[in-house]
């Protein structure tokens, strides 16, 4: 068994200029575990130091859990870093009676480099999925390692960057022996670079502008605050670092489910917010709880335009939204997203729809009869033109083989009417994927949507 670093090996002068950042890259177990941090001009440290002009220095060891760091640490202190990127358990499996003491080693270690002078930003790289790898093996990686990288992340209040989600469906770009590309090098090494030049923001802390009061917790290591707002639950979850704007993705139902794009945006700099209007369907006493909620989070610094996201029966509650509200959203990203009543809960099409769920449709919109349901005009396909005339761009993501909220029923006529109204949609199809899973393993084509809708730099 493997665990993170805090004994210093190696140390490689990768690049050099006195006013440039001084980066310290750490590479965890032996030669044979290190995947990311290598030596050569193709890995990732010799890009990130012609990206940034930075002086890095590649540190390879081996770990000492619980205790002070040793002698050997002065080696790292001597290069007085500026940030401190760590590769913890690369390669490595766990069984759950090593998951403490690699906790406490990695926790050791980053607290040993928070407390070092120069005040180094430190970095968690999340190790990337490996070819040829045992299913057994790919299940601790994805179940124990990561939550684990994710908990110290938290608890040390340092970054992290998700490489695991980064490299799902380019695998290729590994050797056999789990070593980096020189594409694999620039994909991280332009993450990197997106990430160090991220810088704080003044008077960023949301929550204590707002005055929240609330519960804390760990959301794929970072912190959310789960407080009442107006009798609601509601989350906000905060970025290490605010991007310039003050960005934020707000979602509509389902919280935590398939959250890859929001660990993604909360990495480059958003803030993740959720109000519970469940069962309301988007009706008005959903929509006035939301205006309450854009209304404090706004003058808290928020950006004026959200990023806004409605999985499932979401759709419906973020498109009601939009149409309510067009100047205060920045685009839509829906997935799977019912846009007809009719279709789901209904069931008028080829769904099944669900009983107790249309039933609770009109109640909620005070829909006397099955008539009046039928009837109902204010489904988001209804509503093309007005959201077309919003002027936001929309994603949806969809799996055609979807037989809960059928794609044929629900975005393939919503996408005609909206291009017919002249508004902007772009739609992924994944075929041979039904209801879930929701959004795609690698979110990159969505968050890449999202940046750019929101006038953030894109990797």
């Amino acid at each position: 068994m493997r665990t993170p670093a805090v004994i210093l090996l190696l140390t490689i002068a990768l690049a050099a200029s006195s006013a440039a950042p001084r980066i310290a890259c750490v590479a965890a177990g032996d030669a044979g575990s290190v995947r990311l941090t290598f030596p050569g001009p193709d890995a990732y440290p010799s890009l990130l130091a012609q990206a940034l002009g930075s002086e890095i220095r590649l540190f390879a060891s081996r770990a000492v859990a619980g205790g002070p760091p040793p002698a050997s640490f002065r080696e790292l202190e001597k290069f007085s870093p500026d940030a401190v990127i760590i590769e913890p358990l690369a390669g490595d499996s766990i069984t759950p009676g090593d998951s403490l003491r690699a906790r406490e080693s990695l926790t050791s270690f980053v607290a040993a480099c928070h407390r070092l002078g120069s005040s180094p930003r430190v970095i968690l790289l999340l190790p990337p999925p490996l070819p040829g790898v045992a299913e057994t093996t790919g299940t601790v990686l994805r179940d124990r390692v990561l939550p684990l990288i994710r908990a110290v992340a938290w608890a040390t209040g340092c970054e992290v960057v998700d490489t695991y989600s980064m490299f799902l469906d380019h695998r290729d770009l590994f050797d056999g022996a789990g070593i980096a590309s020189s594409a694999a090098g620039k994909i991280v090494a332009g993450r990197l670079a997106g990430l160090l030049r991220l810088q704080a923001m003044p008077g960023a802390d949301i929550i204590a502008r707002a005055g929240i009061r609330g519960g804390l917790s760990n959301y794929f290591g970072y912190e959310c605050t789960t407080f009442t707002f107006a009798g609601r639950e509601a989350r906000i979850v905060r970025p290490k670092r605010t991007a310039a704007g003050s960005p934020w993705i707000w979602r509509a139902r389902f919280w935590g489910h398939e959250p890859q794009t929001e660990v993604a945006l909360l990495e480059r700099g958003f803030h993740v917010v959720y109000c519970d209007v469940a069962e309301l369907f988007g009706n008005d006493e959903a929509l006035a709880a939301w205006d309450s909620f854009y209304v404090m989070l706004t003058r808290a610094g928020l950006s004026p335009r959200a990023a806004l996201e409605g999985f499932s029966r979401g759709g419906v509650y973020v498109y009601r939204w939009a149409v309510h509200a067009p100047e205060a959203v920045a685009c839509v990203y829906a997935d799977a997203p019912v846009l007809d009543f009719k279709s789901w809960p209904g069931g008028k099409g080829k769904g099944g729809g669900n009983t107790e769920e249309w039933d609770r449709f009109k109640r909620d919109f005070r829909l006397a009869s099955e008539a009046e349901g039928l009837a109902f005009r204010g489904n988001p396909l209804d509503m093309a033109e007005a959201i077309a005339r919003g002027g936001y761009p929309m994603l949806h993501v969809c799996g055609l083989a979807d037989v809960v909220v059928p794609f044929e029923e629900n975005t393939e006529p919503f996408e005609r009417n909206i291009l017919r109204c002249g508004g902007r949609i772009t739609v992924i199809t994944k075929p041979g994927i039904g209801h879930h899973p929701h959004s795609l393993p690698n979110p990159a084509p969505i968050v890449d949507f999202i940046l750019r809708a929101t006038g953030q730099p894109v990797d």
